[in-house]
């Protein structure tokens, strides 16, 4: 079964992100719990975390369809160590959150080598990192998104995002997020049955679907292999409307969250709906 949604609005609490979600018929749904473009935030309370379990039962959305996002300001790669573990803390602040919230996971962006260290070293301080909140958290799994390569970011081939599985000290607390938008951007065609097929046999092969605990499910602007991270809505980009049913109706995307982040909020319910139209 799938579970589509959006990334929801958590303007004026938390608690409002599952009420927004509800709104537009979604089944699942993404959201910040925090300012994204904040540093710091002020402590959840209990009202607002009770508030939003009441929330989250009323929209009848288990929290395994929740894929909370982290802050934009993150760089678990940066090379320099005070910004590095400035980082860190605001990660392992934001990973607590989602727990307290009874959320278990936490979507995030892998990092950036600023074009001062090189990819391979960049990739090792993210691996420690996302090790080092590991070790001082719980129940939560990181879930790592595939990125367009725009800039120095990392994640943009599949081999960034199996060496950080392969590297992580607790394989069942680690997964990865494929957002279709950065996957073709970063030069994956999945437009046709065939580059589809052979796009997620490769990734099975050099990450593999047991992996897989999410998607961001967007039209490109960018044309293939552009790298460059401009998201568009369903039907109107790149892409075209087909990828989207060979997802719908691919039995590995079940069970997992399946987020809209397309750029005009005003068709979310509209293109829930065309989603869900596209199984057969």
């Amino acid at each position: 079964m799938k579970f589509v949604g959006a990334h929801v609005s958590a303007s004026g609490g938390v608690f409002n992100a599952p009420l927004n979600a509800e709104k537009i018929g979604a089944k699942a749904f993404a959201l910040f719990t925090k300012n994204q473009r904040q540093w710091d935030a002020k402590p959840l309370e209990k009202e607002d975390i009770d508030h939003f379990k009441r929330a989250l039962e009323k929209a009848q959305i288990l929290p395994k369809y929740v894929l909370p996002h982290d802050s934009y300001l993150i760089n678990l790669g940066h090379h320099d160590a005070v910004q590095r573990h400035k980082s860190l803390t605001a990660f392992i602040d934001e990973i607590r959150r989602c727990d307290q919230l009874g959320l278990d996971k936490l979507n995030f962006h892998p990092g950036s080598h600023l074009k001062i260290i090189s990819e391979e070293d960049c990739l090792e301080l993210i691996a420690q990192g996302m090790n080092e909140a590991l070790s001082q958290t719980k129940n939560i799994t990181l879930v790592v998104e595939n990125t367009a390569g725009q800039g120095s970011n990392l994640g943009y081939k599949m081999e960034h995002l199996a060496y950080l599985m392969e590297n992580s000290i607790d394989k069942e607390r680690v997964g990865i997020c494929i957002d279709t938008c950065h996957l073709f951007s970063a030069g994956y065609d999945i437009r046709d049955e065939e580059s589809y097929r052979q796009t997620m046999k490769k990734f099975d092969t050099i990450v593999g679907f047991k992996y897989l605990k999410g998607m961001h499910l967007n039209d490109s602007k960018p044309d293939l292999g552009k790298r460059v991270d401009r998201h568009d809505s369903i039907g109107m980009g790149k892409l075209g409307v087909e990828p989207f049913g060979f997802i719908m109706n691919d039995d590995r995307m079940n069970d997992i969250p399946l987020i809209l982040e397309t750029i005009d909020e005003s068709l979310w319910e509209q293109e829930i709906a065309l989603l869900y139209s596209l199984i057969k």
